[in-house]
């Protein structure tokens, strides 16, 4: 169903167990590991506000209640922090979700796949398009790929996915575009190809917006790759009925699902700080 309306709504889902951090995500979600001193979480939420999105849709599981205690008030520390006399502080707490944003919890009963987890957002979502975004994909730049996602849609009308090249040893740990007749256009998608049967190296990576189809398609969807409701193949349903478009990703992206592409982003962000000694004083001022 075509909605020509504006993304006003992002899903996020962050309900898997993060076992390729064990032991530290035994008691604390993935989403929750810092880059310095901010959740990996927080820089998808923030990057979804840049871009005018109002509705932030968690689709979490039973483990990832800290998720939601992280974008709630919290008085009781706010109170503290000011009676201290650090008000900036404070302030910067109690700002982390704008008064005009509201966040919205779903639980995921089964982790049955990232199709089931965008699947669990209908009831919120209804009729409307809407963007996704994968925490554990980091990306920095002076525009982020949520903002050229929703511009794009709004000149296509159409679900548009982010994407990048890949080496040819990592085609198999992504979504891989099937290159339609012109640039940007998406002819399909093909989950974790082995190299010598990927159609591209073309990588869709863990920025999208989608159209409220998708949801007609995911529930009719059998499982597919691992056993699960792969996401990829509902957007390949679309892609055969020309309903697909991508945008070439503008800033540098870090898989903070893996170890090294963790501590690369730290590396990264940490840069900043050290090139203005701000790093440095803030441990002189703790």
């Amino acid at each position: 169903m075509k909605s020509y309306t504006k993304v006003r709504r992002a899903v996020f889902p962050v309900a898997g167990l993060g076992t390729r951090f064990l032991p530290a995500t035994k008691a604390m979600p993935k989403e929750l590991l810092p880059i310095i001193d901010k959740p990996i979480i927080q820089y998808a939420v923030e990057e979804a506000i840049a871009a005018g999105i109002t509705e932030l849709i968690f689709i979490t599981g039973r483990t990832k209640r800290a998720i939601e205690d992280h974008f709630d008030a919290n008085p009781e520390l706010e109170r503290e922090l000011r009676e201290r006399g650090k008000r900036d502080v404070a302030d910067m707490v109690n700002s982390i979700i704008p008064a005009h944003v509201n966040c919205i919890f779903i639980r995921q009963p089964q982790a049955l796949g990232l199709g089931h987890a965008v699947l669990c957002a209908e009831p919120v979502v209804g009729d409307e398009p809407f963007a996704v975004l994968l925490a554990d994909d980091f990306v920095r730049g002076e525009v982020l790929p949520t903002q050229e996602l929703i511009a794009a849609y709004e000149m296509s009308w159409k679900s548009e996915l982010s994407v990048m090249e890949v080496k040819d040893a990592d085609v198999n740990k992504y979504g891989i575009v099937i290159p339609g007749s012109a640039i940007g256009v998406v002819a399909g998608l093909v989950e974790k190809p082995m190299i010598n049967e990927a159609p591209s190296n073309l990588a869709s990576i863990g920025r999208y917006v989608l159209t409220a189809d998708i949801f007609d398609v995911l529930r009719e969807q059998p499982p597919g790759a691992g056993g699960e409701i792969q996401l990829a193949d509902a957007i390949h349903t679309l892609a055969c009925r020309g309903e697909v478009e991508s945008v070439a990703l503008s800033g540098q992206r870090f898989d903070c699902g893996s170890k090294r592409g963790y501590v690369e982003a730290i590396k990264n962000v940490a840069s900043d700080f050290f090139e203005t000694d701000i790093f440095l004083d803030s441990f002189k001022s703790d």
